[in-house]
């Protein structure tokens, strides 16, 4: 007998990932790793990416990894995060390196001061060489490979002199980032009137557009000191409630619209989003608020047969009014 030398193929293992939010802009990526376990709380880790060693935080739904295996798909991370809008970096970002340590955790502090002082020199350059930008901050990547300089500029600035300088000071790789005034209040926001951080710098990532159709429909003040946030524009927590207010305004009647209730026949005047309430303005100039619940929108061609059923009835009982004066004075003139 001859054995059969057929091998069966090796069973592709899955990678196993880990999401981790790093860096000073607050990106999200997926990392490869080999750990058997992963904490249940949330734990700084050392991450290698595009721009070398880097420290991060172990994010999202700790409980979901079996194994060290991350469970969640990318539908389903991208859902979860759904109310930040991330910038998520499709497919794996890089590799885990290991668990961040004390001695770790200082290098980062010390890292930051050497920015601040990184940053002061870039912007003595900046002031030299006449360039029209401003310095907002710089970042010291955890591995040393290269610094990162965020400016803000009207417009586009050849700054390649720039660069050259601050390498040969530093002897590093140096790297320019323009940005705007939301991503400036990002890397330097503080407290909002709220009492909370600023949902920039804590958990947003990619800031969509926020506009005064918002604000007027959440009846918020249109006083810009009180609506606008620390980058000066419209606060991004109007944004949040928009989708739900706007579903409860679709299910409220229109301004105008003929309703029947309780006490008659009138139209809607105003209404108010989150009560559901709707003021109703009735033919004899009365007005009461009524719950949806409680209104019976009439087609218009319902309130008009209603309309001209009224009238009837009003011309009827104006000519029986009439006519008993009419047999009233006709029997005082017998007399």
């Amino acid at each position: 007998m001859t054995k059969n030398t057929e091998t069966k193929p090796k069973q592709v293992r899955n990678k196993k990932l880990m999401l981790v939010r790093y860096g000073r802009m607050g990106s999200l990526g997926l990392f490869e790793h080999h750990e058997r376990t992963i904490p249940k709380v949330h734990t700084r880790v050392v991450v290698k990416t595009g721009r070398g060693l880097e420290l991060g935080h172990l994010v999202g739904r700790l409980t979901c990894y079996r194994g060290g295996q991350f469970r969640l798909t990318e539908e389903q991370i991208s859902e979860y995060f759904e109310n930040s809008n991330p910038d998520f970096a499709q497919g794996q970002t890089g590799k885990f390196i290991r668990y961040a340590t004390a001695a770790d955790i200082s290098e980062e502090r010390h890292l930051w001061k050497i920015a601040k002082e990184e940053m002061e020199c870039c912007k003595r350059f900046v002031k030299e060489m006449n360039l029209p930008m401003k310095i907002v901050d710089a970042e010291h990547v955890f591995g040393g490979e290269r610094i990162i300089f965020y400016f803000m500029s009207d417009g586009r600035v050849d700054f390649r002199e720039l660069v050259k300088r601050i390498a040969q000071e530093y002897q590093t790789r140096i790297e320019m980032r323009q940005i705007g005034s939301r991503d400036e209040a990002k890397l330097l926001g503080d407290v909002e009137s709220c009492g909370q951080q600023c949902c920039c710098q804590r958990f947003l990532k990619n800031l969509k557009p926020v506009n005064m159709r918002m604000a007027k429909m959440q009846k918020a003040t249109l006083d810009p000191a009180k609506i606008s946030g620390y980058c000066g524009r419209l606060k991004c927590c109007l944004r949040y409630e928009d989708m739900t207010y706007t579903d409860l305004k679709k299910q409220l009647p229109k301004k105008n619209t003929r309703v029947k209730t309780e006490q008659g026949i009138g139209k809607v005047v105003d209404t108010q989003i989150l009560t559901q309430l709707v003021m109703v303005e009735y033919e004899g100039g009365e007005r009461s608020a009524v719950g949806l619940e409680e209104i019976e929108i009439l087609p218009p061609s319902a309130a008009k047969e209603e309309k001209q059923e009224n009238t009837s009835n009003s011309s009827n009982n104006n000519n029986n009014h009439n006519n008993n004066n009419m047999n009233k004075n006709n029997s005082n003139n017998k007399r």
